[in-house]
Order: structure tokens, then sequence, then C-alpha cells
């Protein structure tokens, strides 16, 4: 099969004929009432970054009651970015003394990233910031 005629059948455009790209196995295992089954190998997304600490949540609070979410989430180990701007400055204010006392009463950090946009931080995460570094490829002095 041509490479333009690849093209057009992965588009859909012409039917695909060739057999060479069908398994018999395959499609003999596929009958009966077998329910789909996924190859363990493969693993979704949030399960592996689950399994190996790596989550980070987002939340964007409509009010000082979303803050019960971000508190529960932060407890979990999970770090947090809190988008305040959508919020009434008076529950933004809120929002932050909540969170603010929630790393200081599980012993994790809290840094703001942008305006009226924070970054929560359980005890056992490093943050590296993007600042420059004194040795290092540019630095030719």
């Amino acid at each position: 099969m041509g490479s333009v005629r690849k093209a057009s059948a992965w588009l859909g455009l012409v039917e695909d004929n060739d057999e060479r790209y069908y398994d018999d196995e395959y499609a003999d295992g596929a009958e009966g009432n077998d329910a789909w089954v996924t190859d363990p190998r493969v693993r979704v997304a949030s399960d592996t970054a689950q399994d190996h600490g790596r989550r980070i949540a987002t939340v964007s609070p409509d009010g000082f009651r979303d803050a019960r979410g971000i508190g529960e989430l932060f407890r979990d180990g999970v770090p947090v970015i809190v988008n305040l701007t959508a919020m009434e400055p008076n529950d933004a204010k809120r929002v932050v003394d909540f969170a603010a006392g929630l790393a200081f009463g599980l012993r994790g950090s809290i840094e703001r990233v942008a305006t009226r946009v924070f970054l929560l931080t359980p005890a056992d995460t490093e943050i590296v910031t993007g600042g420059r570094s004194q040795t290092g490829f540019f630095n030719q002095s």
C-alpha cells in the first residue's frame, strides 16, 4: 500500500482493505461476552501519578465554602495551586488566611506565584525555582 493510500485510509477517505495489519488471533479472542481488558502494562496517567506522588491540584474557588476542598487535598499531601482571580477580595483574603493557617498547621508552605494565585506545598515537597543559577552553561565568568 502506498503512502498516499495509507494516509487516505487513516483519514477514513478510502476503505482500508490491507489484510497485513489484522491479527487473526486477536479477532478470534474478541468474540464472546468477554469485557474489554486493558493491557496490564498500560496505566492511566492519573493512576501512575498517584502511585508516585506526582499529583498537583488546581483549584479556582468561587467562595470561602470551597476552602474545605483545598484543605482536603493539602491534607492528603497533594500540592495545590489556588487561583483566586474570580473571587471577591474579602472572600479571597479569607481563603488566603485559611491556606496560610493550613500550611502552618501541617508544616507546609505557601507561596504567591502570581497576582491572586498561590501555591500550597506539603512539608515533603521541594520547590525548584526558575531563578538564575550561580554556576551553569551561561555563566562563563
